[in-house]
């Protein structure tokens, strides 16, 4: 290879295959290799020679294994370094697509809304790795790469590494860390000690750059352009660019201040005033920049008199009134058989006089609702709510409302008969009790809308319907406002992680649109919206229920609450008397992919494999595992030899789920979710080449699989209660699709017998799920009912002359018989183990078979050792006030 030196290319021969040279930068060159052990492409960068000379690479080493641990969606991870020739090199995956620099190249300015969604992916990049000590230190469009519209944030903690390692040595080497144009004016000036906040200013000048298609200071050399960021002011962005809105424009400057101080405290607070029109960074800004001469004259002389008068009032007040309760923080611990289950959904709820907790807890079928009255020391099972999620108590406290599937239903809070007011078409995510004794729902299915229903039962009359144009696909976590006359919900229309918060108004038949990208959001008394995003940070917003307006700045509340990865549900409840509830990040376990006998014994795929994962796929040849694998905010498809190989990243950003293999094994086909539609895709296992749309745009198929002969593929559409329905099409040939089940009913979770002559799949046409098996492709010529009492996730051994199933509580296995002509028989079944411990589909299977049939490889939930701690708080706005939120 000419363009890369041959000393390299010999030395990492047994590892890499060096191709070509990407790029040189100012520490290292890139290029672009084949890992020969995991086949798959990556990008190696080596460091300057006399760079390495000067800070050691022994010692560069020990410093980059602190960044290695850095795992989230928006980071580019590094899997691998070394010392070669006197030198250091790392290694990264290598992401097809373009930086942020590219793009801005070709284009100067972006999208208002796509800048901002940029920066916000990079902010929650960067406010995990604050909170895990590592400072970028060289945040700029180079550093920013884009895969599929997706922001990555390369080479984090490299510059700390080399910082770190080479000391005051760094002056030998001619070169400074960071980029003039993106410098903090501290970094600018060389202070060694830097915080998350000079990484803030650098985030400012990048999205100041996606704005205005420049940096807020340019200059013919680097002295002149720290010249300008030490003295001058950037220009407004709204002076360059006049759609600009006011508080993007805030956020902006905001992050650009000189002073440390005067910037966000966290990248997190960055993010939430680039999308809240309430922001923090709003009305500082405005009060700093914008105040008029003559207002600011008379701020001069006329605050302090104004001060001292309210100073005077309150020490008179504080003589006569008790002292303020203070903010009271304490753990609640359960006992073992009593901790709180790790359910994809809404896990806790409070009463609204704080004297109760209800959450999701452990059920031999899996989950069931427990309450804990905090005067006891310990919590009391609730019967008959099995499957219970997304509690909520009545305004007195008395009953309980949840979730159970596509139904709702109430309970007593001291046990009793379980009422079901809506059988089905219930949005699981969340409803409420509002204060007229009716309980608030959302709908699914073809008509999004927001319910209301007496708990005594009756029928459901319709309380809001979102305009068709508003493209709304699902409405989550209702919260009645305690006037009773609107309330706020979720509106989904695109990314499954990402939603508007509106506040409607029952009377107006109106919506607004409060806050943009958020995932959780709950009205909290006595005046505030608690709301959350993917990164585990809760802000509280001031807000007037009766104009349905925020009031005032959001302020960080809290910076470490578990987010479900699968459902961004915010582990977090609040009362009307001053009580908060959350579940801390990290304290709720986890799922590790594990081997399980026909008797339930489970051994670990790989012990050091642990996570969130969804559905799981076997190669043909058994040799390899499909996985989807969640972090907060992405669903990836993960490939990995068994049992303890490699494991390779198949795709890179995004919502990417329920792996299926080609019939050759060469190939995972899967699905993209793009907020409008689900469709399926395939990619080769080995990621030599991109994914391929195995359907045009317009056609939903959320579900695949293929037959074992190759020649046809069997996919279901829709994906919301009353459109979900079953086709198969053949592939290779340019023919129309054939309709299988397409009932009024659902259909989903279509297996094929390995045969292919057998349909296994699920249906509610009796009101519950069960498990049916039909001919293929024939599928009117016959149907068999194989559940008994309730049935999903259908599996077909890999003879043919058997069938698995989930059933209410446990997995099941059929012994099936059949005949040369269309006659399908059930000889028997049998119970095998308790489905409890591990993790249930949502309208997928999440297991398969072993080659032998006598193994299956499943997702075991691991429960967090010594069951799951929640913080309690009271009095938690008091904080707040203190903080001079109002």
């Amino acid at each position: 290879m000419t363009d890369t030196p041959s000393r390299l290319t010999t030395a990492l021969s047994s590892r890499y295959t060096i191709e070509r040279e990407l790029g040189a930068g100012g520490m290292a060159t890139v290029y672009l290799a084949a890992d020969l052990k995991h086949d798959r492409k990556v990008a190696i960068k080596v460091l300057r020679p006399e760079l390495a000379a000067v800070i050691g690479a022994e010692r560069f080493l020990r410093e980059i294994k602190t960044i290695a641990t850095l795992q989230h969606p928006h980071i580019l991870g590094l899997i691998d370094s070394g010392e070669v020739n006197g030198t250091a090199y790392y290694v990264m995956p290598f992401v097809e697509g373009e930086s942020l620099r590219d793009r801005l190249t070709r284009e100067k300015q972006l999208p208002i809304p796509e800048a901002v969604r940029i920066a916000t992916e990079v902010a929650s990049a960067l406010n995990y790795a604050h909170r895990h000590q590592v400072i970028h230190r060289d945040i700029k469009p180079e550093n920013i790469l884009l895969h599929d519209g997706q922001a990555l944030v390369a080479d984090f903690g490299i510059a700390l590494a080399v910082s770190s390692a080479g000391g005051t040595r760094m002056t030998e080497t001619g070169m400074s860390l960071g980029t003039p144009h993106y410098m903090s004016p501290e970094q600018a000036m060389g202070e060694r000690t830097l915080d998350a906040r000079s990484d803030i200013y650098a985030l400012g000048c990048v999205t100041y750059e996606m704005l205005i298609g420049e940096p807020p200071f340019t200059g013919p050399t680097a002295q002149a352009i720290v010249a300008k960021v030490m003295n001058d002011e950037p220009r407004p962005p709204s002076k360059l660019r006049k759609s600009v809105p006011p508080t993007v424009e805030a956020a902006v400057l905001t992050a650009l201040d000189k002073l440390p101080a005067d910037r966000f405290g966290s990248a997190a607070e960055f993010a939430a005033a680039l999308v809240s029109p309430g922001s923090a960074s709003y009305v500082a800004w405005d009060a700093r920049h914008r105040v008029s001469t003559p207002v600011r004259r008379w701020l001069s002389t006329g605050i302090p008199w104004v001060v001292t008068a309210a100073a005077l009032v309150v020490a008179i007040l504080s003589r006569t009134s008790s002292r303020p309760d203070p903010v009271t923080r304490f753990q609640i611990a359960f006992p073992d058989g009593e901790a709180i289950r790790p359910v994809q959904n809404l896990r806790i709820a409070v009463s609204r006089d704080g004297r109760s907790l209800v959450y999701t807890g452990p059920d031999s079928t899996g989950s069931k609702l427990w309450v804990r009255d905090f005067d006891r020391l310990d919590s009391r099972p609730l019967p008959g709510t099995a499957g219970g999620e997304a509690p909520f108590f009545s305004p007195d406290g008395r009953s309980i409302g949840f979730t159970r599937g596509g139904a709702l239903a109430v309970v007593s809070a001291t046990g009793g008969p379980v009422h079901t007011l809506v059988g089905s078409a219930v949005d699981q995510y969340g409803a409420d009790w509002g204060p007229d004794d009716r309980i608030y729902y959302a709908s699914v299915g073809r008509d999004v809308a927001l319910w209301r229903v007496s708990p005594n039962g009756g029928a459901p009359e319709k309380a809001f319907t979102f305009d068709s144009g508003l493209g709304a696909r699902e409405l989550d976590y209702v919260s009645v406002l305690p006037n009773g006359k609107g309330a706020l919900l979720l509106l989904w229309k695109g990314s499954s992680y990402s939603a508007d918060l509106e506040a409607i108004s029952f009377s107006k038949k109106t919506a607004r649109t409060l806050l943009r990208g958020v995932s959780f959001a709950r009205y909290a008394a006595p005046g505030f919206i608690v709301y959350g995003g993917l990164d585990g940070t809760a802000f509280a917003a001031p807000f007037d229920q009766a104009r349905l307006e925020l009031t005032g700045p959001a302020t960080t509340l809290l910076e470490d609450v578990t987010v479900d990865a699968q459902s961004v549900a915010l582990e977090l409840a609040v009362s009307s008397e001053g009580t908060l509830v959350y579940q801390r990040a990290g304290a709720g376990g986890g799922d590790q992919p594990v081997w399980v006998d026909r008797k339930g014994a489970v051994r670990p795929v790989d012990p050091g494999w642990t996570g969130s994962f969804g559905s799981l796929a076997l190669s043909p040849d058994g040799a390899w595992l499909a996985a989807t694998v969640s972090s907060v905010g992405e669903q990836d498809i993960w490939v990995k030899q068994l049992d303890r190989g490699p494991l390779t990243r198949l795709t890179f950003g995004g919502e990417n789920y329920r792996p299926t293999w080609t019939s050759d094994g060469k190939s995972v086909a899967f699905v993209i979710d793009r907020g409008d539609s689900s469709t399926l895709w395939v990619k080769p296992a080995d990621g030599s080449a991109e994914a391929r749309r195995l359907r045009a745009p317009g056609q939903a198929m959320p579900e695949g699989e293929f037959s074992n002969d190759g020649h046809w593929l069997i996919y279901r559409v829709g994906g919301t209660v009353g459109n979900r329905d079953l086709y198969a099409m053949r592939l290779g040939v340019d023919s129309p699709p054939i309709p299988l089940v397409t009932s009024p009913a659902d259909e989903w979770e279509p297996k094929l017998s390995p045969d292919g002559r057998w349909l296994a799949y699920v249906s509610d046409e009796s009101g519950r799920e069960e498990v049916y098996v039909r001919p293929f492709p024939n599928a009117s010529g016959g149907k068999w009912q194989v559940s008994v009492g309730g049935g999903a996730e259908p599996v077909w051994s890999p003879t043919g002359r058997e069938l698995f199933y989930r059933g209410t509580s446990e997995f099941i296995v059929v012994q099936v018989a059949v005949t040369a002509t269309a006659t399908f028989q059930v000889r028997g079944q049998q119970p095998l183990f308790p489905a409890a411990p591990f993790v249930k589909g949502d309208h997928h299977a999440h297991y398969a078979v072993s080659r032998d049939g006598q193994q299956f490889v499943m997702i075991h939930r691991i429960e967090a050792a010594g069951g799951t701690p929640l913080i309690w708080v009271h009095n938690w706005s008091a904080d707040l006030k203190q903080r001079g939120q109002n």
